[in-house]
């Protein structure tokens, strides 16, 4: 299965991302089909810059997207849908009684 997600790049502690789509089982710092877009939560401008064309054509063919993605892309108008939680809160220790 094609999987759209994010593949870190960057120096340490400044990080920068791609948004690539690969197999899902492999490793996101393997080979990857294509390039689709970058993201860098430092810039101020031009800090998400998706080939939306590309995008909708890799979803037309079935690709799945990651829930950073998702969300990412529907923030910046890119695609539409409901956002999905991407991460989940650690559950709080019941206190002994």
């Amino acid at each position: 299965m094609l999987m759209i997600r994010l593949q870190r790049v960057g120096k340490k502690k400044l990080a920068a991302y791609r948004l690539v789509i690969s197999e899902k089982a492999r490793d996101t710092k393997d080979v990857y089909l294509e390039l689709l877009g970058t993201y860098n939560p430092h810039a101020k401008e031009n800090a998400f810059l998706p080939n939306a064309e590309r995008i909708q054509y890799w979803i037309s063919k079935g690709a799945q997207l990651s829930p950073t993605v998702n969300n990412l892309l529907i923030t910046h108008n890119v695609i539409t849908g409901v956002k999905v939680p991407s991460w989940k809160p650690k559950k709080a220790k019941e206190e002994k009684a």
